[in-house]
């Protein structure tokens, strides 16, 4: 199914909705069309693009903050999908300071790791071990990290959520391929 970005009226990123729903928001003049896919509906008396970018209106506050939650997606997103104790492709997650000694499942305690790194920590601390972690281990922040956790960023999402990204293919268990987008802010 297909996605779009929805911006307030400030051009501050909200939400990721179905295109179905950002066109019936164009339809209805709550948003104006920014980007499209290049694909097109078709109607009786007219034709509509398909809607990737849409920005609102009217502005809508947001009284909270975004929480990104934790878990093993966001935690390959926050990493690059590399692990970090030696760089290689992750495919597990490593508590740095091990549950069973008393670790928190927390943003500051989870790292992404590969299979060899993970089973040579085992449940051992940093110290113990003699590994060192590449990076310290933070809580994302902000509201455009939190809609790059959810998947794919589209190329001309980017200039708004103020990412730079590029889209690689993951093999999926079927055989196909499916797209994921690995982003990086634009100061790293």
């Amino acid at each position: 199914m297909s996605r779009a970005l929805v911006l307030n009226a400030t051009y501050e990123p909200l939400c990721v909705v179905p295109t179905r729903r950002a066109m019936v928001l164009v339809l209805q003049s709550k948003a104006e069309l920014l980007s499209g896919t290049g694909r097109v509906y078709h109607a009786s008396r007219f034709s509509f693009p398909e809607p990737s970018v849409v920005r609102l209106a009217h502005f809508v506050r947001v009284p909270h903050q975004a929480h990104v939650a934790l878990n093993r997606r966001a935690i390959f997103a926050r990493d690059g999908h590399r692990c970090q104790y030696c760089g290689a492709q992750a495919e597990n997650i490593d508590h740095i300071v091990p549950r069973s000694k008393g670790g928190q499942h927390t943003w500051e305690n989870v790292v992404a790791a590969c299979k060899r790194c993970n089973a040579r920590k085992r449940d051992h601390l940093l110290e113990d071990s003699g590994m060192r972690l590449r990076r310290p281990p933070s809580a994302p922040k902000g509201r455009q990290w939190a809609l790059v956790a959810l998947g794919a960023v589209l190329p001309d999402w980017e200039p708004y959520l103020g990412l730079r990204g590029h889209v690689v293919q993951i093999g999926t268990a079927d055989g196909s391929l499916s797209l994921a987008a690995q982003a990086t802010p634009l100061s790293a």
